[in-house]
């Protein structure tokens, strides 16, 4: 039987938020059985402060996934965390922040992935449940699209196409398995378009947005004077945020995914799709998960050594 598991201790950290620019204090906690991940606001007084994370409480897709709940309590750029969490095989947990928005650290998941080793796992006397998608389910929107179809495992295909050269045209294939997202996946970086700036942060967004946790484009152009990670971190990144808000499936799901130029907002247009379509998915339960990935496959090779990450216990 594959086993649910949670953290084994607590892990705290503290970051910047990169749409309020104010800074965040985060803990993660051990979760209950069967309670999933949940996020918790302790600046709240009160009740209301719980939000679990799942794709019906995905309240704006706004260049981040945002979750809320009856109450109005919200937080917001929770697909870093969530994608590290699915990544690491943490089925339960519990959030604590102290304001609306997780610290967007590096602008990777690797800095939560690490927060996980340090906190360490440990499996718990109930059995993992998976999303078993049973037939294609897609969503469009004009050249945009999402669509997962039926697989063994859970696999992840992205393409991307910019008019900047700097970015361009990106594919890639992802067998999604722990060490494939942790090596592969996890340390690219969000990115942005420098002339989008300002736009961005007279709409209350960005403000906490810098060259050491996202990826500037200035015309044809990467502006941070490290370079990229990988040399296709721009697509390796949207792969990172579609882990993420699939993981607001409420587990881990048995499907094929393909985005073509898809954000956010697709990736929970399609969840919503394929949950409204019950003959679409079922839940399962596995004595073990007889995947067989495909090797990541990419248009380029190549990686460069990025910062060192740091944590507090």
């Amino acid at each position: 039987m594959i086993k649910q598991k949670t953290f084994k201790s607590s892990i705290s950290c503290t970051g910047v938020a990169l749409h309020s620019g104010n800074k965040v204090s985060m803990t993660l906690l051990p979760g209950d059985p069967d309670t999933g991940i949940v996020f918790k606001r302790t600046d709240i007084i009160g009740g209301g402060a719980e939000i679990p994370a799942t794709w019906d409480n995905v309240v704006e897709t706004t260049m981040c996934t945002t979750l809320g709940n009856d109450d109005g309590v919200t937080v917001s750029t929770v697909e870093h965390l969530m994608a590290a969490l699915a990544g690491s095989g943490i089925d339960n947990a519990v959030i604590e922040l102290n304001g609306p928005e997780v610290p967007v650290m590096d602008g990777s998941a690797a800095p939560f992935v690490f927060l996980v080793e340090c906190a360490g796992t440990v499996e718990q006397d109930k059995p993992r449940r998976y999303i078993r998608v049973l037939k294609a389910v897609t969503v469009e929107d004009g050249e945009k699209s999402a669509s997962i179809v039926p697989a063994d495992g859970f696999t992840v295909d992205f393409d991307i196409n910019f008019e900047s050269a700097a970015v361009s045209r990106q594919s890639i294939s992802v067998g999604m398995t722990n060490e494939t997202f942790k090596n592969e996946v996890s340390r690219a970086r969000t990115f942005g378009f420098l002339h989008e700036v300002e736009a961005l942060r007279a709409a209350g967004l960005a403000k906490g947005g810098s060259l050491d946790n996202a990826v500037v484009v200035s015309g044809d152009k990467v502006i941070n004077e490290d370079g990229l990670r990988y040399v296709n971190e721009f697509v390796r990144h949207k792969v990172l945020d579609a882990v993420g808000d699939l993981y607001l499936a409420g587990g881990g799901l048995l499907g094929h995914f393909h985005g073509v130029c898809s954000g956010h907002a697709a990736n929970n247009t399609l969840l919503r799709a394929l949950f409204a379509d019950k003959d679409a998915w079922c839940y399962e339960e596995m004595d073990s998960l007889k995947a067989t990935p495909r090797k990541s496959a990419t248009l380029w090779s190549g990686d460069v050594t990025g910062p060192a990450i740091a944590a507090t216990a």
